[in-house]
């Protein structure tokens, strides 16, 4: 087997990457440009709602570049869990911005689009035969849930990436993939050694952050029979031992095994070398197939509609009262508009607005707070009224020491209030058996 080298441009598509790191990325000859575009990090609003995670306009500027030096090297240009959750809106969002890119620049090439929904019936029948089970989600997928979900998608693993590339497809979007089989995924189909590929997908997956100093920038990584090179595109950065290596671990429970779509890898016999001063090497990587082949299910569900109003508090006596006060703006408000059903939430910044009950500081010692108030009712309307009834109660509240009845709250924004549109909540965070790698991802040529 010849090496391998994959170019992995930025962490997410649409976040940037440096022209000369991608120059001289490609000056070192790599043999596919493979990137991912998505996550569940931003929660399950993209996926509930079918917006994409970042603009068009970046996605397009980013797109242009890959796709024109990819076709300047004759190689391929793979792209995982395109426009942010991978549905099939998010396939045909890219995919359209591809065909504009290829009419624009006079180019001819094979589009291949691997579809990532899960049809609902085929869910049912899975749910019934007890071939699903919980993965995070902390409860069992039922029909009803099933019912309730707007949008169901699934991770593919490198299989149908590589039916895709079987396929003749000279750029490739994806729907939601597994992070390192999309970068492993033409590795793989080249013969290379799986676990070492998956691995280094792993670590490729967020591009330069891997990298001392890290950015969403270009990193290389080159795969042998025995294991693979890291190296950073651009010359201002160094990939070390100890940069590649903590990334390994990287939103990992377990540092020695690591489960995939139809796999686990064993990590305890890995080993990280500094090769030179810019390029580390890692070998040990051992790919395990599991005897059924499960996929993990991503699903969203409309939860509500969401009003906020953000305002500061600069008042040392009402500073101190803080808790109280919005407890009872909150019984206020729940009473006011009873029966209804409201969820409101508080976020404190300069106390605890970040880390929230995990905060383990609960003393004040700012001189000001910053005060997010969140509703969440079952239309906007409603969310609405209510958000502007908690705030215009907390402005104008009275408590024992106040010296200000000219109002306590200062807001930033007029109106104070903003409509934040529909709330998503996973409705599916669970694993499906399936019959085969490729079973529920069929893919879709075109001719560009």
């Amino acid at each position: 087997m010849k090496t391998i080298t994959v170019l992995t441009p930025t962490g997410t598509l649409g976040y940037g990457f440096g022209a000369e790191a991608l120059k001289r990325g490609m000056s070192l000859d790599p043999d596919v440009i493979a990137v991912d575009a998505g996550s569940t990090d931003p929660g399950p609003h993209y996926l509930g709602s079918g917006e994409p995670l970042v603009s068009r306009f970046s996605m397009k500027r980013e797109l242009r570049d890959l796709i024109r030096a990819s076709r300047r090297a004759g190689i391929p240009v793979i792209v995982g869990s395109a426009g942010g959750a991978g549905s099939h809106r998010h396939v045909e969002w890219t995919a359209d911005i591809v065909r504009e890119i290829a009419a624009e620049e006079g180019l001819r090439f094979r589009l291949g689009c691997v579809l990532a929904d899960i049809d609902r019936e085929r869910a049912r029948r899975a749910i019934r035969a007890g071939e699903v089970r919980d993965f995070e989600a902390g409860a069992d997928f039922s029909e009803a849930a099933l019912d309730e979900t707007v949008e169901l998608v699934a991770q593919m693993g490198h299989e149908p990436l590589a039916a895709a590339l079987d396929g003749g497809a000279d750029v490739v979007i994806a729907g939601r993939a597994c992070d390192d089989s999309t970068i492993a995924a033409f590795p793989i189909w080249c013969g290379a050694d799986p676990g070492l590929s998956i691995h280094m997908g792993k670590i490729l997956e967020c591009g330069a952050f891997s990298a001392e100093p890290f950015a969403m920038d270009v990193m290389l990584g080159t795969v042998d029979r025995s294991g693979f090179v890291l190296e950073p595109g651009s010359l201002g950065r160094r990939a070390s031992v100890t940069s590649v290596a903590a990334h390994s671990l990287y939103e990992r429970e377990d540092p020695f095994r690591q489960a995939g779509p139809g796999h686990e890898l064993d990590l305890r016999n890995c080993r990280f070398e500094q090769v030179t001063e810019r390029q580390v090497r890692v070998s040990g990587s051992h790919f395990m197939p599991t005897s059924d082949y499960w996929i993990k299910l991503e699903g969203a569900r409309l939860a509500g509609y969401r009003s906020i109003s953000v305002a500061g508090v600069r008042c040392p006596t009402m500073i101190g009262r803080i808790d109280g006060i919005l407890e009872e703006a909150r019984a206020k408000a729940e009473a006011y508009f009873a029966p209804e059903r409201l969820q409101i939430v508080f976020h404190v910044y300069g106390r605890d607005g970040v880390m929230r009950a995990l905060e383990p500081t609960r003393e004040i010692r700012s001189h000001e707070l910053g005060l997010v108030i969140e509703v969440v009712a079952r239309d906007q309307e409603l969310a609405h009224g209510a958000c502007h009834f908690v705030s215009g109660s907390l402005l104008h509240y009275s408590y024992p020491g106040q010296f200000n009845t000219a109002g306590n709250l200062a807001f930033p924004y007029s109106p104070s209030e903003i409509d934040a549109g529909p709330v998503y909540e996973f409705s599916a965070y669970h694993l499906m058996k399936v019959d085969s790698a490729t079973e529920c991802f069929p893919v879709h040529f075109e001719d560009l």
